[in-house]
């Protein structure tokens, strides 16, 4: 784990996690408001995101739905609001742990590290995952027996597998894989999905696995 988003709205904290993060290691990118820290989560794909919850656009809950909805990278609170109803909205949100300000750094460190063991062993269970009579290892970038993905094919296999079950939208596939300025190429999408499909599946014409949900997105089912 490498890359570590802030968001929060006090410089003071900014400049302080930033200084303190970079010392230790990590590449460090931050957002003053809950709009900019989702753009920046969806462009710069970080490994962790530090949130406040109190933000002057919008709540934190707000921006932990808003991740959840495409991703499952760890997301650690870190607010002012010390009340166990806050903490349990967050924590039932999607984020994987809670501080109170004023904190200690050397505490909010160890609760990163923390968070960050537990990230490495999801990903871990992701190293092998069956599709049709083939086995995906996103770790390697491999797939078995023999087939080649392209680095497009990839991307977006890559995004659906990190998030089983769930529907994924055309707008947010077109806009990772090709860029904001794409998001309404839907033909895009649907050609490369098709040629996943003939590699992946075993009966391409009828997908278990990588469905479409027509004028949504797509969805991969276990």
């Amino acid at each position: 784990m490498t890359k570590i988003l802030v968001v929060d709205d006090e410089p003071q904290i900014l400049r302080a996690l930033r200084i303190n993060l970079a010392a230790r290691h990590y590449e460090v990118a931050v957002a003053a408001d809950g709009g900019s820290g989702l753009r920046e989560a969806a462009e710069w794909h970080p490994d962790l995101v530090v949130l406040d919850l109190g933000l002057p656009d919008m709540d934190g809950i707000d921006v932990i739905h808003g991740l959840r909805g495409w991703t499952k990278i760890p997301i650690v609170v870190l607010s002012g609001r010390a009340g166990s109803a806050d903490k349990i909205e967050a924590l039932d949100a999607g984020a994987d742990d809670y501080v109170t300000k004023p904190f200690g750094i050397d505490e909010f460190l160890a609760r990163i590290r923390a968070v960050a063991r537990r990230a490495t062993v999801h990903e871990a269970e992701l190293a092998s995952i069956e599709i049709g009579d083939h086995t995906v290892d996103l770790t390697r970038k491999t797939v078995s027996p023999g087939i080649r993905l392209t680095p497009t094919e990839w991307h977006i296999l890559e995004i659906l597998l990190r998030n089983p079950g769930k529907l994924i939208p055309q707008r947010y596939l077109l806009a990772e894989v090709w860029g904001s300025k794409h998001v309404k190429e839907t033909h895009y999408l649907r050609q490369y999905m098709a040629q996943l499909r003939k590699k992946l599946e075993r009966d391409p014409a009828h997908p278990v696995h990588l469905i479409t949900e027509p004028g949504m997105g797509y969805r991969f089912t276990p």
